[in-house]
């Protein structure tokens, strides 16, 4: 989340005569993420987030937002669309597609505990179940193809070293792909950036509980798998080092396990979800670092994090990765 597009309160005020959301109080920009524009909005009948779209166009934007939709009609605590009052699930907001949701319950934690994790856990794999029969289909949008296109991009800005590494992983990854054992993994739609900040937990004490999952805009059809080893990579890790907390980990998975069973094949191609992930969040970052552009609000992430993540995940012996 960021702000590529800044409001005024009559712009707000006009997109929301459309809803039945009450009189609008304020507004603030949110600042995090890198992708659209947020905003929090206080009005007459509650708090809620409004979203507008920077790069998603109005065909595309139906995706997302029906995916969300899907989940909430399952019961799972996400965040959704509120329908506008012809029943739309998006309207438009200085010439580009918006949506608004409610606020769901809790906050961020830099540090989810081990029970949180299991609990995050179990709630992915009830997320991967409720999409079985979800009908709509959107490629990852941060994949390979974005991988290969932004390899030329990058070259003059990353070292020599470094990007030979970089794309040896990316020539990697563009070969698995072609394999049985990669197209025969169970795919459908996820997350695909389902971190500590796409969630919000409510804190009683000591006591951590999931309230819900945010920002599925980066949602793609893709392997189960590999929505899980982009969840892990952030929730289970040492931010200082990357390594995984062996405890945050192990209840993590066993969560999933617990709702949703991994299979011999997943065990198999564990280690190379796990190095996708990072390699994704890699080549994200570094794009954004090296080619950002303007918004009157944004934060780059360091590239270095999901550098080092890559590097302990391809170097690790697969029997000292977490597992069931």
């Amino acid at each position: 989340m960021a702000v590529f597009t800044p409001l005024t309160t009559q712009t707000l005020e006009k997109f929301l005569s459309a809803y039945n959301l009450g009189e609008l109080l304020d507004f603030k920009g949110i600042l995090s993420g890198i992708e659209n524009s947020n905003f929090y909005v206080n009005t007459t009948t509650g708090r809620y987030v409004l979203t507008i779209f920077e790069r998603l166009n109005e065909q595309q934007v139906p995706y997302y937002l029906e995916l969300q939709k899907h989940l909430l009609d399952k019961g799972l605590p996400v965040s959704g669309p509120i329908a506008d009052n012809d029943g739309k699930l998006f309207s438009k907001i200085a010439g580009k597609p918006a949506s608004i949701a409610p606020c769901i319950p809790g906050q961020y934690v830099e540090q989810p505990n081990a029970d949180a994790c299991r609990q995050m856990g179990e709630l992915l794999a009830k997320m991967h179940l409720a999409v079985r029969d979800f009908p709509l289909v959107q490629e990852n949008t941060k994949g390979l193809q974005f991988w290969l296109e932004s390899l030329p991009l990058l070259k003059p800005y990353v070292p020599q070293d470094l990007f030979q590494y970089l794309d040896a992983e990316v020539k990697r990854q563009e070969n698995l792909m072609k394999t049985d054992a990669y197209n025969n993994m169970e795919k459908g739609a996820v997350h695909a950036d389902l971190f500590r900040n796409n969630s919000l937990i409510e804190v009683d004490g000591d006591q951590q509980k999931i309230g819900g999952v945010i920002d599925f805009y980066f949602a793609c059809h893709a392997p189960f798998l590999y929505d899980v080893a982009v969840t892990l990579n952030d929730w289970a890790v040492n931010l200082e080092t990357g390594e995984f907390k062996p405890e945050e980990a192990k209840s993590f998975l066993e969560g999933y396990n617990s709702v949703k069973k991994f299979t011999e094949q997943d065990k198999e191609m564990w280690q190379d979800m796990l190095s996708a992930a990072a390699l994704r969040f890699w080549v994200s970052r570094l794009y954004d670092f090296y080619l950002p552009r303007e918004a009157s609000m944004l934060k780059p992430h360091d590239p270095a994090h999901f550098e080092r993540i890559l590097k302990l995940r391809r170097n690790s012996s697969p029997e000292n990765l977490p597992w069931v």
